[in-house]
């Protein structure tokens, strides 16, 4: 009773050899070199999207921060867009390089957090691994951070919420630019 394994009796020298492969291994997983940020030696500073999510990356990636960045363009066609991108997601998910390179623009996507159409009357809303859309609620389109349950509320006229700021951007390469940082309780 109260005896679990494979079934297997191992010599104290396979123990001990398994128990140094899985040390080994430990060590060589603290050690691995931290991912190289994406807008690590870029100048962005002209730039202020671009130079506030070059700040935040690194806190972004490291679970201590989410950001919402709201984005309001015209897209190639002409078509004007609006939507929430949940940066963190967007980091893991795709390469931020040609973007802090200034060969690639950001732009909502249908895959994001929310996004909306203005001409074509097109809107679709995902959950994320970091929030969970809320959209048939009477305050309007709330976001909700799944690590520490908190609400985002992105209504202007409204608190973002706890552990919530709101920054609004001017900036010439888009419409309007509206970034939520949401710092994290929980740690990770």
């Amino acid at each position: 009773l109260g005896y679990r394994g494979s079934g297997e009796t191992l010599k104290r020298e396979e123990f001990e050899g398994r128990k140094k492969a899985a040390e080994q291994a430990r060590i060589n997983k603290l050690r691995a070199a931290p991912k190289a940020l994406a807008s690590a030696g870029k100048d962005v500073s002209a730039f202020p999207l671009l130079a506030s999510l070059a700040e935040r990356e690194e806190m972004v990636r490291n679970g201590k921060l989410t950001t919402i960045i709201f984005i309001r363009e015209r897209n190639a066609k002409g078509q004007e867009v609006s939507g929430y991108i949940d940066y963190a997601h967007r980091l893991k998910t795709e390469s931020f390089e040609p973007y802090f390179e200034r060969k690639k623009k950001l732009m909502p996507k249908p895959s994001d957090l929310s996004f909306y159409n203005w001409e074509t009357q097109t809107s679709t809303s995902n959950a994320t691994p970091n929030f969970q859309v809320i959209a048939d609620n009477e305050a309007g389109l709330l976001f909700k951070n799944k690590r520490d349950r908190k609400v985002i509320n992105v209504d202007p006229k409204a608190r973002p919420g706890d552990n919530s700021r709101r920054i609004e951007l001017q900036t010439p390469e888009y419409t309007q630019v509206v970034l939520y940082d949401h710092v994290t309780r929980r740690k990770t």
